[in-house]
């Protein structure tokens, strides 16, 4: 450690506690100026809650927060603000109808003043994006911004605010590795200029390569820290686990009969997301098929046809060998399709529900939950048990509403309705997002398990990393255009990412003509 290193942030004993949960048990961390600390931990660990704790969304029980020496007020997150303390969310806080320059400025105008100052505005922008790379156009509306663009609009705001402290909680989830290496790059840029970074992230590979130390949370208290040039991914695995974190095997996939394909389908455009364009594919018993792409491309509208909840407007979608016209998601549960939705917030649970009515809430009709237009409360609460202790969902009982859970335990629940139905397709839209590593590998032993029971898997990941060890053929979407399938392997992925910014299906339709 560096003696004479200003200290930028000190938590010290942060405690929080939500009734009979501890969130934070003295929980004690520093952060220096021009310095990266990665914060790492699983599902439940406290991450979310200490960061909003210094945010001011929290107040601690216990315990306090320290910004360049000063405490800051308990729950007062316009102090924070104030501090110099900023944050980049994974899901982006702009808003689309909203030009880049206004989403920068949002907020930062005196009240008192009559007319902003749109051209010091553009001035200090300007200066900002040439000084980090972060090339974007002020006048552009963000709605039609690429997902990296609007990255750096993220980025671009919190320094145009001054910030001395970012926070970015998974800032590369959803971009592609071109995007990532350049993000990369301006943060070198931004420690340099003497801005302190905690770094929240899933992807250890990334960790070592951007953190100077790493912290790491288990069940709510600080377990260990180190710097990254003593350590590995695989020590951090198991600090954070407290055990070895072992990668399941991928043995080469014995694909059977074609369970659901579509054949030239296209579907309308969704807002600023584009439809699909005459795609073809199809998922074959036994195989994992991984569509990789950035965010927006059309991965939506594929994942509602496979789900039912969006019928083609052109083209056929064949399930069993037999055309279907009247697709609806009673018709694709029916069938033995089951869904992670990408979203669990708004499309995989109801907030107020417990757990148990969000374990059985698409088949409530089935599986032994109904009789004579009764449902079976006994049959269902031991269902919901079984996947509290099987995918260990961290709650207090399937009563809980689901609301009060964070979000890899909601997670956690979804994947258990879905894969302990035993389903003939599975479509995982961004299994493992939010998750911890112990869980990333469990959830990804069991969609193998099921490939291998005969299941066809759609997997739809942002994450590169889990398309390229899981899929046994890989296409890749952009702008609602789908790739020849590459076989695993077949494929870098410096190569996959030029087909995901577009640029091999430029090449594609150049050597057609």
């Amino acid at each position: 450690m560096n003696e004479t290193a200003v200290e930028a942030l000190r938590l010290e004993d942060i405690t929080k506690r939500f009734g009979a949960l501890t969130a934070n048990d003295a929980v004690s961390l520093s952060l220096n100026q021009g310095e990266v600390v990665a914060l790492l931990g699983e599902n439940g660990a406290g991450k979310t809650t200490l960061m909003n704790i210094i945010f001011g969304q929290y107040a601690a029980d216990s315990g306090f927060v320290r910004v360049f020496g000063k405490d800051l007020p308990s729950g007062n997150s316009r102090a924070a603000l104030d501090a110099g303390v900023g944050m980049v969310h994974q899901h982006f806080t702009l808003a689309d109808n909203l030009t880049v320059l206004e989403n920068i400025t949002l907020g930062t105008e005196p009240l008192l003043r009559i007319r902003a100052d749109w051209q010091g505005a553009r001035a200090r922008i300007s200066e900002l994006s040439a000084k980090y790379n972060l090339a974007v156009a002020c006048d552009a509306r963000v709605g039609a911004l690429t997902v990296g663009e609007r990255q750096r609009v993220e980025i671009l705001k919190a320094l145009y605010r001054d910030v001395r402290i970012l926070i970015l909680d998974e800032p590369t989830a959803v971009l592609t590795p071109q995007e990532a290496d350049d993000l990369s790059a301006t943060l070198r840029l931004a420690v340099a200029d003497g801005l302190s970074i905690i770094f929240i992230s899933h992807k250890l590979h990334e960790v070592m390569a951007i953190a100077d130390r790493v912290v790491v949370l288990r069940h709510s208290k600080v377990i260990g820290e180190a710097r990254t040039k003593d350590t590995n991914k695989a020590a951090l695995a198991a600090m954070m686990m407290g055990t070895q974190a072992d990668t399941p095997k991928v043995v080469t996939a014995a694909p059977g009969k074609t369970l659901l394909a579509l054949t030239n389908v296209t579907t309308p455009n969704q807002g600023t997301a584009p439809g699909l364009k005459s795609v073809s594919f199809a998922l074959k018993a036994g195989q994992i098929i991984g569509l990789a792409g950035v965010s927006g491309n059309g991965q939506a509208a594929l994942a509602g046809l496979v789900g039912g909840t969006m019928k083609p407007s052109s083209g056929r979608l064949i399930l069993n060998g037999k055309d279907q016209q009247n697709w609806s998601p009673r018709i694709a549960i029916q069938s033995g399709i089951a869904r992670i939705p990408e979203d669990r917030h708004k499309t995989g649970t109801i907030a107020d529900f417990d757990l148990t009515e969000n374990a059985i809430l698409e088949r409530y009709m089935t599986e032994g939950f109904s009789k004579s237009g009764w449902l079976n409360w006994r049959s269902a609460r031991e269902f919901t048990n079984a996947i509290i202790a099987k995918y260990d969902v961290r709650c207090p009982g399937p009563d809980t509403p689901i609301r009060l859970l964070s979000g890899g335990n909601m997670q956690k629940l979804i994947l258990g309705r879905t894969l302990e139905t035993n389903p003939q397709v599975i479509l995982a839209n961004q299994p493992v997002r939010g998750l911890d590593i112990g869980a990333v590998h469990y959830v990804h032993s069991q969609l193998l398990a099921a490939r291998d029971r005969g299941a066809a898997v759609l997997l739809i990941s942002e994450d590169l990393d889990e398309i390229m060890a899981l899929s046994d053929v890989i296409h890749v979407i952009a702008d609602g255009r789908l790739s020849p399938g590459f076989d695993r392997g077949q494929m870098t992925p410096a190569q996959l990412g030029l087909w995901m910014a577009g640029q091999g299906f430029e090449n594609e339709t150049k050597h057609a003509s």
